[in-house]
């Protein structure tokens, strides 16, 4: 260890160190914790994520683009007319022959039709028989209901609905349109389905074609993402709207691109990356799934399905079905197909496909990128790391505003990806790890920092205000504690003639007369913000703006100086022994900072700032003023009632430097005596620098009438100049300038 190691500047240094590696070990332990427990799945924050979604969604849905869809709603009304469900498969039949004679594109049935008619006359007829009952009909035998949905069926573009679930093995029927692949066939990636249910075999065989329009579970049950190809039992199948799209616009097949298709930049893992039907190509996620983003359809028509048995009402809508894809559905409650969404907590699940189909349609797809996963880790540490810097840089407080504004950061590019690319970027992985990681170095960061305090305050109390005091534990960063260069305001105070008072008084009365007159000159200085330097016996240094920041520190010290008189004059009225002080102040840059050896050591300041306000505190005795200052402390305090006094060329220095008295505050300044004395007093000493010695004499008689009492021995040494030069005159090019014969 180095002897700088040792000292209390390098303890403290060692400290802050120390601090910083803590934060960043701890920090980065704990981010790098999150970051890989909860891009794994292992933490239950991926929950939030579809709420997040689903708010942006409600914040900014979806424009409806008008697609040409129609819902035909067996709901309430339609039933109560109709009777209850299932109605007979030959009213389905009429109002399948209805919608294909007023020109529908495509007839989709959200409904599946998985068993027998039981309202089939014919079927009724065989059960009567089987009871023992006769029954004949008048003629031929009537036709079946399932024949007579049949042969609609195959009349008209119906694409039949079916069910594709894991609850079942059973046989789903081959599907009606064909698959083209870009890439690798998708029977070897997508989630195979071992059944599901599907509609009668002569069903089946009539319809143009067939799609599914079961949607899969989620944790709650909101439907957000549906498949729009699924694989079960080694074959593909479209989703009821992708196969309406396809019969519409009069396509044969699907093709579908993986991958690994050529242009595709492969992500490590096959998958889908899009699908195209027609004229429409939709990109989706590995598993095919496609994010519905919902608009509502505030302008969709909707008939009731009991509308179509009635031709004139149904003709009056011929206009809302004439080339439209028709989705038959319910929104009946007891018929149990509503679901909830983002926008909606009930919906019916027809219009969930007229969603669909109306989002393709308008080309506003949310997509899912390949390197969303990639992005939202590098995300979270980037944000992580940000906040690291913030706490190893700042305390508490500017930890906690950067934290919430990586958030609010996170949550605003998230949300901006969303609004303006339709791009689901996740915000809450890299929003967690950042709270994460705040929530676990914040106590860290409170105990550093609280033990920083007390080493500032056990530094600095000895020298500073209280006031100043908490300002720098509340930012050690404002203290520089291997020294620099500040532009400072320097004091230095002097009892006269205690060297000759303190023989005349015992030891005990002379601690008790220098401790009651250090106190009250020390609480003066603090409360003018001023650092205590150092008590040397009866004499004080002091200096402004270090090691804080004061933009008017040579006017607190000017101000110091003048309190420091009076209470030096409140204090003499109870005093037998009555003290007199000189005070010296000067202005200019210093070396200031933790200055002395390896075993002790002060806040002080050096350079010749400090040595020429000593020198002038020095020649107030010669002058017999309470108060000099240099020419840089009175231009810092102009407002003040400054004199001038002399050129004193003082020990050690060859350029003469302008000294001035300070003989009041602002007020006095103003005041119309103090005015008249300083025009006087201007001219005493421009006639005496000119050497004009009767001009001088006259000034010098006129000041001693109206100047106050301090002034009188400053007087008196113009009085004895002027009676020298008068013995000895000046030489030529003589200045006026005083040279000090002591420090």
């Amino acid at each position: 260890m180095t002897a700088d190691d040792a000292s209390p500047r390098g303890r403290q240094s060692r400290s802050v160190r120390r601090r910083s590696l803590l934060l960043w070990l701890f920090g980065l332990a704990v981010l790098a914790g999150f970051v890989l427990l909860g891009s794994s799945g292992v933490l239950p924050i991926q929950r939030l994520t579809p709420l997040v979604f689903d708010a942006y969604q409600r914040l900014h849905p979806r424009v409806e683009a008008g697609a040409p869809v129609t819902v035909v709603d067996i709901d309430e009304a339609s039933i109560a007319e109709l009777g209850q469900w299932p109605w007979s498969r030959s009213t389905i039949a009429t109002m399948t022959d209805r919608l294909g004679e007023l020109g529908a594109a495509a007839i989709a049935f959200d409904v599946v039709f998985p068993e027998p008619d039981r309202t089939s006359l014919a079927q009724v007829a065989r059960e009567l028989e089987r009871a023992g009952a006769s029954v004949s009909f008048p003629g031929s035998a009537p036709p079946e209901n399932d024949q007579l949905l049949a042969d609609t069926f195959a009349r008209n573009p119906v694409i039949a609905g079916i069910v594709i679930s894991s609850e079942t093995a059973t046989t789903l029927p081959e599907p009606k349109g064909g698959f083209a692949f870009g890439g690798t066939d998708p029977r070897r990636y997508l989630p195979a389905f071992t059944g599901g249910v599907s509609n009668l075999p002569p069903l089946t065989a009539a319809a143009t074609g067939m799609g599914f329009f079961s949607f899969p579970p989620s944790a709650d049950g909101v439907v957000r993402v549906i498949p729009l190809v699924s694989s079960a039992q080694g074959n593909l199948y479209p989703s009821l709207g992708v196969e309406a799209l396809r019969i519409a616009q009069g396509a044969r097949s699907i093709t579908i691109r993986s991958t690994d298709a050529s242009g595709e930049i492969s992500s490590g893992s096959l998958g889908m990356t899009a699908l195209r039907v027609g004229d429409f190509e939709v990109p989706t996620g590995a598993d095919g799934e496609f994010w519905v983003y919902f608009s509502g359809l505030p302008s969709m028509a909707t008939l009731p399905a009991a509308m179509l048995l009635d031709p004139e009402r149904s003709a009056a809508m011929a206009e809302r079905i004439a080339g439209h894809i028709v989705l038959i559905g319910t929104s009946a409650v007891g018929l149990r197909d509503l679901v909830p969404t983002p926008l909606d907590a009930s919906l019916p699940g027809v219009r969930v496909h007229a969603e669909i189909i109306d989002q393709i349609f308008g080309g506003a797809l949310l997509t899912r990128p390949d390197w969303a996963n990639g992005a939202e880790i590098a995300a979270a540490v980037l944000l992580g790391l940000l906040l690291l810097v913030a706490a190893q840089r700042g305390g508490a407080v500017v930890t906690a505003a950067s934290t919430l504004l990586l958030v609010v950061a996170a949550v605003a590019l998230s949300w901006t990806a969303f609004k303006e690319a339709g791009l689901l970027i996740d915000p809450i992985l890299p929003a967690g790890t950042v709270l994460a990681v705040f929530a676990a170095v914040i106590p860290l960061l409170l105990l550093l920092t609280d033990r920083e305090k007390q080493f500032v305050r056990g530094a600095f109390g000895r020298y500073l205000s209280p006031t100043l005091v908490e300002r720098l534990a509340d930012n050690p960063e404002a203290l520089k504690l291997g020294g620099e260069i500040r532009e400072l305001s320097v004091m230095f105070t002097d009892i006269r003639g205690f060297t000759s008072l303190s023989e005349k008084l015992a030891p005990d009365e002379l601690t008790a007369l220098l401790n009651g007159f250090l106190t009250p000159m020390t609480d003066v200085l603090l409360r003018q913000e001023a650092t205590i330097d150092k008590y040397m016996g009866d004499a004080i240094m002091a200096f402004w703006n270090a090691p804080l920041d004061s933009a008017d520190h040579r006017r607190r010290a000017c101000l110091a100086a003048l309190d420091m008189l009076a209470v030096l004059n409140r204090l003499n009225a109870d005093r037998t022994v009555k003290l007199k002080m000189g005070i010296g102040l000067n202005a200019g840059p210093a070396l200031v900072g933790n200055l002395g050896s390896d075993q002790r050591f002060s806040y002080s300041a050096i350079g010749d700032t400090v040595n020429l306000a000593s020198r002038v505190e020095g020649l107030t005795k010669g002058y017999g003023l309470a108060v000099l200052v240099t020419e840089a402390m009175r231009a810092g305090a102009p407002d003040l009632a400054f004199l001038e006094v002399d050129l004193v060329r003082v020990v050690g220095r060859t350029e003469p430097v302008p000294i001035f008295t300070l003989l009041g505050d602002a007020s006095v300044a103003r005041s119309e005596a103090f005015r008249a004395l300083g025009e006087a007093h201007a001219r005493l000493i421009a006639a005496y620098r000119s050497a004009d010695l009767a001009a001088a004499e006259g000034h010098l008689v006129s000041l001693r009438a109206i100047a106050p009492q301090e002034l009188a021995a400053l007087y008196d040494i113009y009085s004895a100049r002027l009676a020298d030069l008068r013995q000895s005159p000046p030489p030529v090019g003589w200045d006026g300038v005083y040279t000090a014969k002591e420090k």
